[in-house]
């Protein structure tokens, strides 16, 4: 098994476990934070802002089984990379979509993938997901672990009102998209 790394931040971390969650190879998928200055924040500082922290998941995967640029292709799946406000109806810092690479390989994989997202033309705006290096990640408090298994009556709430389906089904109808 070669166990990797991967960091991505898409808005409300509720909504970016799931999707990853169900392939063949990723280990564990954790909901936190990073990106900020502030170290051990709690939900209520990184809501509240001024942390800069991000919501965001770690992604433990066994890259022998599927590869960061495989990962890479289901995030974008997941997020409007021309929002630099937020996602869906999650505004602010906290909710800002985020690559946070881990090695010269993934920054070098994920600015590739950006790059031809970008010329694809799929997208009447620019792709703005910016693509940083990661620092220290802080798991978010149990409450929020796996929260579409653990609080499923929310989370299928809350997705539905955050408008995030919609914009997928409309901008990914044909391609391959688990969400």
């Amino acid at each position: 098994m070669k166990k990797e790394k991967a960091i991505f931040a898409g808005g409300c971390f509720w909504c970016m476990v799931k999707p990853f969650d169900q392939w063949d190879g990723i280990e564990s998928v954790i909901s936190g934070y990073t990106g900020g200055h502030t170290e051990n924040p709690t939900y209520e500082k990184v809501k509240a802002g001024g942390t800069g922290h991000k919501e965001a998941v770690e992604i433990i995967y066994d890259a022998d089984i599927i590869s960061y640029e495989q990962i890479l292709e289901v995030y974008w799946q997941q997020i409007d990379p021309t929002d630099d406000e937020g996602q869906f109806q999650d505004r602010g810092d906290s909710y800002r979509a985020v690559i946070f690479y881990l090695s010269p390989e993934q920054q070098k994989a994920a600015e590739e993938s950006k790059r031809k997202l970008a010329e694809s033309g799929m997208f009447k705006k620019p792709v703005v997901t910016p693509v940083l290096p990661a620092g220290p990640f802080y798991p978010a408090e149990d409450y929020h672990q796996n929260f579409y298994q653990t609080h499923e009556e929310e989370y299928k709430a809350d997705r539905a009102q955050s408008g995030r389906d919609e914009f997928l089904n409309e901008h990914w109808t044909d391609h391959e998209t688990k969400h």
